[in-house]
């Protein structure tokens, strides 16, 4: 059982996309705490992405309550939901890299400019996370130069530059061969561990429960506990 600070806290959450349209969460309760791994499962189309969105502030919060570090997020003036962004970082499916700008350049804009960030230590960083997601010798290639896989690494990267405090993933490994899996999950459960870091992760994939603390699966709009076994 995690021990850590509670970073998120979800209460009595539902969701409908509009008004007469199906519900597609209903009464969600949940809670994830610093170095939390919390993995979440449910066939497409159950919930999985747009609860992630809620609680990455991309989607207005219906009934219920969503708090992230002690703010709630429905309350929240757009200062403060700024501030929580910068604290907040998703993996989408899709990587959305810039295709104007390299690989570490991308990654380089993971990282919100404040007092204790410079130039150099978010180069050093990002070339660091490149070389740890086997992509060291890409860090100058363009994302029409990179295969799909290659690019999606780039994203994960992206969103861990900035050592967020909470992570969500959308089917991070969805377009990755196994080594290529293997290497986001180890840099992903490396994030919860040396940075105290809170992560969500929605998936398909068998291999990501291998590292997850605690599985959840929606299952028509509500949320189940799952055995890790």
């Amino acid at each position: 059982m995690a021990s850590g600070a509670i970073l998120a806290r979800v209460s009595g959450l539902s969701y409908r996309y509009a008004p007469n349209e199906p519900i597609v969460l209903r009464d969600i309760s949940l809670t994830i705490r610093e170095g939390e791994i919390v993995v979440v499962t449910g066939p497409s189309g159950s919930g999985k992405t747009t609860l992630l969105s809620l609680l990455g502030m991309m989607r207005r919060v219906e009934p219920g309550h969503i708090r992230l570090f002690d703010t709630d997020v429905g309350d929240a003036s757009a200062l403060e939901i700024a501030a929580l962004r910068r604290r907040v970082r998703f993996v989408f499916q899709k990587h959305y890299l810039l295709r104007s700008l390299t690989a570490l350049q991308n990654v380089i804009a993971g990282v919100v400019a404040n007092a204790t960030t410079d130039r150099n230590w978010n180069e050093t960083r990002a070339l660091e996370l490149l070389a740890a997601f086997g992509l060291g010798d890409y860090a100058s290639k363009w994302p029409d130069q990179l295969s799909v896989g290659q690019q999606q690494r780039v994203a994960v990267a992206r969103s861990l530059v900035g050592r967020p405090d909470l992570l969500l993933a959308d089917e991070p490994t969805a377009s990755l061969d196994r080594m290529s899996a293997r290497l986001v999950m180890d840099q992903i459960s490396e994030a919860a561990r040396t940075m105290h870091c809170g992560l969500l992760i929605s998936t398909h994939d068998d291999r990501v429960r291998e590292v997850a603390t605690r599985c959840i699966q929606i299952s028509d709009g509500t949320l189940l506990p799952v055995s890790t076994d």
